[in-house]
């Protein structure tokens, strides 16, 4: 549905700096549940755009990084060349299936649907749910247009990444090419999933192998330019989002404890399921899922205690 970019980016930012100050990652289920609970979205179509755009995270960075592998004159080894291909083959390669079962997703749901009856219950009813969701998050490349829109901002997001790596580089005095800055970004791309804080750590470790490997930095200063430049990604953002969540009555531990709530509305078929249970057992449905309303508004009473 429409969506306030407004929202979308206060949302965006408020979630970024959750990832960033605390572990596993909650800001990435708290992101679009806001943005859900904002603007009376369903929640789980809202979470399934979070695929799509992981997934084209994914697409630009191996291809930037493909093209920067074999473009940029740089002697990365066979290893990585290697790499290279796998990774731009391998992201062509699910976008193109995707594409396909995103106009036909009945095609899905019947490959569910016979891996289900082999299943256990519980484990069946798991991926019917993910399968519906996934489903669901497809919805956009339907729409060639829409995804090209969505493909050309995911490329226009990581150019713009790589020009800020690229210039920190060079107040160290690294001598980074245009183009060969993007096998750093596909480096970085591996250090910050690493499930920490910010991605303290691997953020300092792949940035640094990759300026000492392929550009012969010193290691010493590789390290220090690390850090000056995972600063400079994080702390602004993070500054700006503590500055949103305070103008909007939200607490860093008001959002953590509001997880459980924004993964039980990923998967409403879980509170569906329980409130069914619950009512055959002729016992109260604890938990069970109330007007919608009624829940946005009690949702952030508790994220503002």
């Amino acid at each position: 549905g429409p969506v306030r970019w407004s929202t979308a980016f206060r949302t965006t930012v408020i979630g970024f700096t959750v990832i960033f100050l605390l572990p596993g990652r909650v800001g990435e289920i708290l992101r679009p549940y806001l943005l859900a609970r904002r603007e009376g979205l369903n929640a789980a179509s809202t979470f399934a755009t979070v695929i799509v755009e992981r997934l084209l995270d994914v697409v630009t960075v191996s291809l930037l990084f493909a093209v920067a592998v074999f473009l940029s004159g740089i002697d990365v080894g066979e290893r990585v060349k290697f790499a290279g291909i796998v990774a731009a083959v391998g992201a062509s390669t699910a976008l193109a299936i995707l594409c396909v079962l995103a106009g036909h997703p009945e095609r899905l749901g019947r490959f569910a649907g016979r891996l289900s009856r082999r299943l256990p219950p519980k484990i069946a009813a798991a991926v019917a749910r993910i399968v519906q969701t996934f489903t669901e998050g497809l919805v956009v490349l339907r729409s060639p247009a829409r995804l090209a829109v969505a493909a050309v901002w995911s490329v226009a997001v990581w150019a713009v990444i790589g020009l800020s790596i690229w210039l920190t580089s060079q107040a160290f005095d690294l001598t980074l090419s245009a183009i060969g800055t993007f096998i750093v970004v596909g480096y970085l791309a591996v250090g910050v999933s690493v499930p920490t804080p910010g991605g303290v750590g691997g953020f300092e470790v792949l940035y640094k192998e990759a300026v000492t490997t392929f550009f012969g930095a010193n290691p010493d200063v590789g390290a220090a330019a690390a850090l000056v430049l995972h600063a400079v990604s994080f702390v602004p953002v993070t500054i700006l989002g503590l500055v949103m969540m305070w103008r909007e009555g939200l607490t860093l531990g008001g959002l953590k404890s509001m997880k459980a709530e924004a993964q039980a509305a990923e998967h409403p078929a879980s509170a569906t399921n329980t409130a069914r249970a619950a009512a055959t057992a002729g016992k109260p449905a604890e938990g069970a899922a109330s007007d919608d309303g009624a829940a946005k508004a009690a949702d952030f009473r508790k994220a503002r205690r």
